[in-house]
C-alpha cells in the first residue's frame, strides 16, 4: 500500500503521544511508555493540528492559518464538517504560531500533531500460534479453538450468548486496520475466521483511501475479540459476533499514528453510524483536539472504550482518561490485574487482557488472549495468535457494550452504567488501590445483558401498570357513579404491554433456542413499540423521535373514536407510551434519534410527549 505524503516521512522524537499498541511484547514496561512526545516532522518543520469552529468556511479557516504563518489543509477528505486542519511550521516558530492560533476567535484547539512509534523487540510479534483443530466440539459455540479462550469464560460469555449477540450494532475499531477483505492486487487477504462477518464502510486515515487493510496485525486481533465469526466450526469465537465492524486505520505498519488522524477517525465513526468505538491505543499526555472529538462522539450517542495502558504504573493514559471514555484495565487467568496494566482513579472496569508469561490454567499454552490475525510482515497469511495487553482487554468491553446496545439501551452513559454496575467485584477489599486497579470490577457479560439490568423491562411494565391504575382510579373518583366510558380489557392490556415494555422476558427464555429465521420476530415482540425501529432498521436508527412520541396512540384513538375495541387499544397504547416516555425522560437509557445531542433536548421531547400520552389516556377514560 502506498502511503500518502501526509504520512510518508521519518518521525523523530521531541514531545509525547503514545500509541499503546498493547500486544504482548509490543508494549511492556520501559519499552514504549516514554513520557516524551513525538511530533510529525518534515525536515526541520513540525506539523500542527488545528480544530476550527464548525461554523467557519474553508476560506476563513485558511485565513486564520495564514495569521500564524501556516498553509492549513484538511486532515482528510472527511475532515470538512469537523474543520480539522493540519499545517507545517518551522520548529523554532511552533510556540509563537500556537499562541497566535489560540488567541484567534474560532480556533477551538491548536497543538503539535504528535505521534509515537511502536517499539517491538525481536520475536515479540506473536506469543504463540495455535494450530487449527478439525475436531468440532459439541454444543455452542462449535469453534474448535474456543476451548483455549479462557478469557471468554472469565466474563461468562456462554451464558450471555443465550440472550444477545449484538446484531447489526456497528463497532468502530480505531487501530492498524482490519483484514476485512481481499485486495484487488492480491497484497491483502481477508482473515478466514472473519468471513462470516458484515463490515461497515471504514477509512484509511494513514493512506487517505477507503481501504483500511491491516499491515500490522493488532487491529485484526482486536476486531476478532469483538466480532469474530462464531459457531462456524472453525477457529475461535467473538463477543458480539453479529455486530458489524467499522475498520478505521490510523496506525501504519510500523505503529505510527497521529493525534489528527485519531481525532478525525473518532468523528468519522460518530458521523457514519458507529454506536461503539474501541481504541486500543493511548498515551500519557492529553490532547485538546482528541478530547473535543471524544465529546463530539458522545454527543452523537456513541459509547467509547479505550485501553488503560501497559506501563504497569499508577498513571493516566489518554484517551482512556477522558470524560465519556470507559477505561479498561487488564486481568489474567487468576482474575488478578496483570503486571503491565496501568492503574489509577481513571480506570472504570477490568477485563481479560492475558499474561503470556504464565500458564496458570495448565493447558500447555501461554495465557494470552486468542484470536486470528495476520502473520507478521505478511498480510496474506494468518495465524491464531496469543496476545496480551490492555489492548486485548478493551475489545471485550466494547463487545459487551454492543450486546447491551443490541438489547435496546444505547445512551452511552447508561451503557457504561450497566457495564460498571453489573461488574463482578468479588475480592473487593475496600481499599482505594483495589478500586484504582479494577475500577468497578471485572466485566460480567451475563449480568450486563440480563433484561432487568438497568431496571428496563420490569421497570417499564411496572410503571405502566401503576400509571393505568392511577388513571382508572382517578377517573372513578371524579365520577362516583362509575359511569366511565366502556372499555374492552383485552385490547387495553395488549396496548399497554406492547407500548410500555413488550414481552421483554422472551430473549432470556428463548434466546438460545430461536432459529435465525425467527430472530426478527423475537426482537420485535420483546421490544416496546417506541423501540421497534431497532428490530426493523437496526440499532443505528434505534428510538426514532417519531416513534418515541404521542403519534401512535393519538392516531389509534382518532381512528377508533366510534369503536370500543380500537379505542380501548388506543387507551392502552397511550398509557404504555406515557409510562415509557416519562421513564425514558428520567432514565435516558437511549439517545433519541433526530433530536440533537444526548441530554436536555431529548429529555424535553420525551417529557412533553409522555405528558400528552397521559392526557390522551385520561380523556379516553372519561365518561361521555
Amino acid at each position: 500500500m502506498i502511503e500518502s505524503p501526509k504520512h510518508s516521512r521519518r518521525l523523530t522524537a521531541s514531545m509525547a503521544l503514545m500509541a499503546a499498541l498493547l500486544t504482548s511484547g509490543a508494549m511492556l514496561p520501559g519499552q514504549a511508555q516514554a513520557d516524551e512526545a513525538i511530533p510529525v516532522t518534515r525536515g526541520d518543520q513540525i506539523q500542527l493540528v488545528v480544530d476550527v469552529a464548525d461554523s467557519l468556511s474553508d476560506a476563513e479557516a485558511k485565513a486564520i492559518g495564514r495569521l500564524a504563518g501556516l498553509n492549513l489543509e484538511l486532515n482528510s477528505v472527511h475532515a470538512d464538517d469537523a474543520n480539522l486542519y493540519i499545517g507545517w511550521i518551522a520548529a523554532n516558530r511552533v510556540e509563537r504560531a500556537l499562541k497566535v492560533l489560540r488567541d484567534v476567535d474560532g480556533v477551538e484547539a491548536a497543538e503539535v500533531n504528535n505521534q509515537l512509534s511502536l517499539i517491538r523487540p525481536p520475536g515479540a510479534a506473536n506469543d504463540g500460534a495455535v494450530t487449527v483443530s478439525d475436531a468440532e466440539p459439541a454444543g455452542f459455540p462449535n469453534d474448535p479453538l474456543y476451548q483455549y479462550q479462557w478469557h471468554f469464560d472469565q466474563i461468562n460469555m456462554k451464558q450471555a450468548w443465550a440472550t444477545a449477540a449484538g446484531k447489526d450494532v456497528v463497532v468502530a475499531v480505531i487501530d492498524t486496520g482490519v483484514a476485512f477483505a481481499d485486495s484487488n492486487d492480491g497484497r491483502f487477504k481477508m482473515a478466514p475466521d472473519l468471513k462470516g462477518n458484515d463490515f461497515a464502510s471504514g477509512y484509511d486515515f494513514v493512506s487517505d483511501d477507503d481501504k483500511p487493510y491491516d499491515e500490522h496485525g493488532h487491529g485484526t486481533h482486536v476486531a476478532g475479540t469483538i466480532a469474530q465469526t462464531t459457531n462456524n466450526a472453525y477457529g475461535v469465537a467473538g463477543v458480539a459476533y453479529k455486530s458489524r465492524i467499522m475498520p478505521l486505520r490510523v496506525l501504519n505498519a510500523q505503529g505510527y499514528g497521529s493525534v489528527g488522524d485519531i481525532a478525525d477517525s473518532i468523528r468519522f465513526a460518530a458521523d457514519n453510524g458507529a454506536k461503539v468505538i474501541n481504541m486500543s491505543l493511548g498515551g500519557p499526555l492529553p490532547s485538546f483536539v482528541m478530547a473535543a472529538a471524544v465529546r463530539y462522539a458522545h454527543s452523537k450517542g456513541v459509547t467509547i472504550v479505550a485501553a488503560a495502558g501497559n506501563s504497569g504504573r499508577r498513571m493516566k493514559s489518554y484517551p482512556a482518561a477522558y470524560k465519556h471514555v470507559i477505561a479498561v484495565a487488564a486481568t489474567q487467568y487468576d482474575r488478578k490485574t496483570t503486571f503491565y496494566s496501568q492503574w489509577g482513579s481513571f480506570v472504570d472496569i477490568a477485563a481479560p487482557g492475558g499474561n503470556t508469561r504464565e500458564d496458570q490454567n495448565g493447558d500447555g499454552r501461554p495465557d494470552g488472549v486468542l484470536q486470528q490475525t495476520i502473520k507478521t510482515g505478511d498480510p496474506t497469511s494468518h495465524d491464531f495468535s496469543l496476545f496480551m495487553g490492555t489492548s486485548m482487554a478493551a475489545p471485550h468491553v466494547a463487545g459487551v457494550a454492543a450486546l447491551v446496545i443490541g438489547l435496546g439501551t444505547n445512551h452511552p452513559d447508561q451503557v457504561e452504567a450497566i457495564l460498571t454496575q453489573t461488574a463482578n467485584d468479588e475480592g473487593k477489599d475496600g481499599s482505594s488501590e483495589w478500586r484504582e486497579r479494577f475500577g468497578a470490577g471485572l466485566l460480567d457479560a451475563q449480568a450486563a445483558v440480563n433484561p432487568t439490568a438497568g431496571c428496563t423491562g420490569v421497570g417499564r411494565f411496572g410503571s405502566a401498570l401503576l400509571l393505568g391504575l392511577i388513571l382508572l382510579l382517578g377517573v372513578r373518583r371524579r365520577d362516583p357513579l362509575g359511569k366511565t366510558e366502556e372499555i374492552s380489557r383485552l385490547p387495553l392490556a395488549v396496548g399497554l404491554v406492547a407500548a410500555s415494555s413488550g414481552l421483554f422476558f422472551l430473549p432470556m427464555l428463548l434466546g438460545g433456542l430461536v432459529p435465525e429465521s425467527a430472530e426478527f420476530a423475537l426482537s420485535a415482540l420483546s421490544a416496546p413499540l417506541a423501540q421497534l425501529d431497532s428490530a426493523i432498521f437496526g440499532p443505528g436508527l434505534h428510538q426514532n423521535a417519531l416513534l418515541a412520541s404521542a403519534l401512535i396512540p393519538f392516531g389509534v384513538l382518532t381512528v377508533g373514536l366510534g369503536n370500543v375495541h380500537l379505542r380501548s387499544l388506543g387507551t392502552g397504547l397511550a398509557i404504555g407510551f406515557g409510562a415509557f416516555l416519562l421513564g425514558e425522560a428520567f432514565l435516558q437509557t437511549s439517545d433519541v434519534q433526530l433530536i440533537p445531542g444526548v441530554g436536555t433536548l431529548d429529555q424535553a421531547w420525551l417529557l412533553v410527549n409522555g405528558l400528552i400520552c397521559v392526557g390522551l389516556a385520561a380523556l379516553s377514560l372519561k365518561r361521555s
